[in-house]
């Protein structure tokens, strides 16, 4: 099955971390590039009437920011123009500081029925130091509000002073108020952002002090009773996100709205970045893709074994002989005899074992080779 991403770029302040495409000053355009992503979804449902998706994800951006009816028009606009599963997953993410009862009947009238909330930390202080919107306590208002319901919470490590007792709070908190899957990854300071300051004058934890921090955080999960089918991603049983399954299982995968990737059909094409640009190509009737480019088998097989080897499934030999009609031990053997000390072997499938996981990708540079 395949995957339907929906990016909504509005936010209400940029963290001092976020790299991703958004625009904090711009949420006076929302109803206007709905209007257009709507127009997109038709666009794409066309090419694509033949498929049928089993998820949809709402990412951003901060898609709980905009009314929450343009969601609801989003997702009847994804219903008549897409085919679905019987029963799609289909995930907003939210920022606590955002969500309102209202809101949330509204996105389970739409259909939603997993929610991505952004926690990070449980220390106001560092909440305030990254630039969030919300406080501690207006995530437990909001989990309260998702008493019952799938919903994943976000925990960040590497934060500037942060340590295990902060790690601790945070995950008690946010296993404690009922979320059934936790996202735990580590701050990747990219160049450009503010935080990026503080990563060259040495402020931030340096990478064995975040490996620490993670083997921690993991050990207190898998005391929970969360187990880790993912190197960033913790669950109890049967509460896998489906979406980002697909990707690590390399699936395909259709991105609407500006800046969204795609892959389908052998090819990678991504969105415009330029909201102005996005919207003017809509309303001319064409889609607004600046890339597009085949990927080639040797790319392909590399992205087979990449993404598998980040979880816990790991690499089916089966499965990658059935995609590429060939042996991926014989493939990458230089890459397989100088790592097979990382890896475990179970029948067919092989993946790394759990105490190296969280630095594969040091292992899996000698598969780029």
């Amino acid at each position: 099955m395949s995957g339907i991403y929906l990016h909504i770029p509005f936010c209400k302040h940029k963290c001092t971390y976020c790299d991703f495409t958004s625009f904090p000053n711009r949420l006076g355009f929302a109803e206007a590039y709905m209007a257009c992503l709507y127009k997109e979804i038709e666009l794409r449902g066309k090419e694509l009437e033949k498929e049928v998706f089993d998820t949809v994800y709402f990412g951003g951006g901060t898609p709980s920011v905009i009314d929450p009816d343009y969601i609801y028009g989003a997702m009847k606009q994804i219903v008549k123009c897409f085919r679905l599963t019987k029963d799609p997953e289909i995930t907003i993410e939210m920022n606590p500081g955002t969500v309102s009862e209202k809101k949330i009947a509204t996105y389970k009238r739409a259909g939603i029925n997993r929610f991505s909330v952004g926690l990070q930390t449980a220390i106001d202080a560092q909440l305030e130091e990254i630039g969030r919107i919300h406080n501690v306590r207006e995530y437990l208002y909001c989990a309260k509000l998702l008493k019952g319901e799938n919903f994943s919470a976000d925990v960040m490590l590497g934060l500037k002073g942060q340590t295990q007792e902060d790690v601790r709070k945070t995950i008690e908190i946010a296993t404690g108020s009922g979320a059934k899957h936790i996202s735990m990854y580590a701050l990747t300071p990219e160049d450009g952002t503010p935080i990026y300051t503080d990563y060259l004058n040495g402020e931030l934890p340096d990478g064995d002090e975040v490996r620490a921090l993670y083997d921690f955080g993991y050990a207190l999960l898998k005391e929970k009773g969360y187990y880790r089918y993912e190197v960033s991603n913790f669950c109890k049983k049967g509460y896998e996100s489906r979406h980002n399954l697909n990707y690590w299982r390399r699936g395909e995968y259709i991105g609407l709205g500006v800046s969204a990737s795609s892959f389908f059909y052998g090819r990678r094409f991504t969105n415009t970045f330029d909201l102005d640009e996005y919207m003017k190509c809509i309303l001319s009737g064409f889609l607004p893709v600046i890339e597009n480019e085949k990927v080639e088998e040797a790319d392909a097989k590399f992205e087979f074994v990449m993404l598998a080897l980040r979880t816990y499934e790991g690499i089916s030999a089966a499965k990658y002989r059935a995609a590429f009609g060939s042996d991926w031990k014989q493939d990458f053997a230089a890459a397989y005899e100088k790592n097979k000390g990382y890896f475990e072997e179970d029948g067919d499938i092989t993946r790394i074992r759990g105490e190296y996981l969280y630095v594969q990708n040091t292992i899996l540079t000698d598969f780029m080779e």
